[in-house]
């Protein structure tokens, strides 16, 4: 068999396995936590024979294993559970707060990702100069200011102050294209400053590596200019580490969305998932916790095989 095949098994077997490692966390984590799910569900007037029927009713009672091995059943059939707050399928309403933050970390990709790679290409063209040294400190600053607070000084300057966008990213179906893209101005913003800098500085890391290597030195020697030197030598074979860290970044966009979400009281997976924990209501919070962790164990595997796949030495194995 060829060895990127075999490459390519072994990372998605690996990534299956750890797939399940972390369902068998976030149901531990989740069936730690103190309190009593009944006892939030029914309130504190609830009396004990009321508690105990409905903690048989949930199969509370039944040893964690025989709970856990249930709940993964359940997932493998594409059937989340029920949710305790409201009785309704958490799959369903899980869909259309799945598709805003996906909306949402679409836009901030596609802004993020070609801004950070230009910009990482513009400072490796003119190292230590003003141009490098401009944006190194411009992305060590976002990089050193807590999303929350990012959030909150865009707010009000640029929704308060200057009113050019609201405050509240409320979308639905019923919105326009253009109408979404207004409301969630503020939290792209965020994302892009949040994202931008580490994909930048990696980039940057990544090509000024591959500018130390001979054929670097041979394709100036010939007299050709830095720009074709670094687009045409250096960034192609620079791409492994920076799709690593785009995929690194992306997967964040989409897990790391939480704080964002609750600051711009954006509908999203995070906000429901907030809203949840505060509840108690564990097949929520199990549930969301698992496609979190899905999609970032996915993106993560999809950086892993196209860093096999760019890499020649697999592809063309003696």
């Amino acid at each position: 068999m060829h060895p990127i095949l075999i490459l390519v098994a072994q990372r998605l077997a690996l990534g299956f396995l750890l797939l399940l490692a972390a369902s068998a966390l976030i149901f531990a984590g989740t069936s730690i936590l103190p309190g009593d799910v009944a006892q939030s569900i029914l309130g504190q007037s609830a009396t004990p024979e009321a508690l105990a029927n409905l903690r048989r009713e949930l199969g509370l009672n039944d040893p964690a294993i025989t709970r856990y091995f249930a709940w993964l059943g359940g997932i493998v059939q594409g059937d989340l559970g029920t949710a305790l707050t409201n009785g309704r399928d958490i799959a369903e309403s899980l869909g259309g707060r799945l598709k805003n933050t996906l909306f949402l970390a679409f836009w901030a990709a596609i802004i993020a990702v070609p801004l950070a790679i230009f910009l990482g290409l513009l400072a490796v063209r003119y190292k230590d100069r003003w141009p490098d040294k401009l944006i190194s400190g411009v992305t060590l600053a976002s990089i050193s200011i807590p999303e929350f607070m990012i959030g909150y000084l865009l707010m009000y300057w640029i929704a308060i102050k200057l009113r050019w966008f609201s405050s509240v990213a409320i979308i639905n179906d019923d919105m326009s294209l253009l109408q979404k893209l207004d409301a969630i101005a503020l939290p792209v913003m965020v994302l892009v400053l949040v994202v931008l800098a580490h994909m930048m500085r990696m980039t940057r890391a990544a090509i000024l590596n591959v500018m130390q290597s001979s054929y670097i030195e041979t394709a100036e020697l010939k007299g050709l200019s830095g720009l074709t030197v670094i687009f045409r030598h250096a960034f192609p074979n620079a791409i492994a580490p920076i799709v690593n860290v785009v995929m690194l970044n992306l997967a964040y966009l989409v897990v790391g969305v939480v704080v964002v979400e609750v600051v711009f009281a954006y509908p999203g997976m995070g906000q429901y998932l907030v809203d949840h924990v505060s509840k108690r209501d564990v097949p929520v919070v199990q549930a969301c916790g698992l496609i979190f962790a899905a999609v970032y164990i996915g993106l993560n595997l999809v950086a892993d095989i196209v860093s096999i796949l760019a890499n020649p030495r697999l592809r063309h194995p003696k």
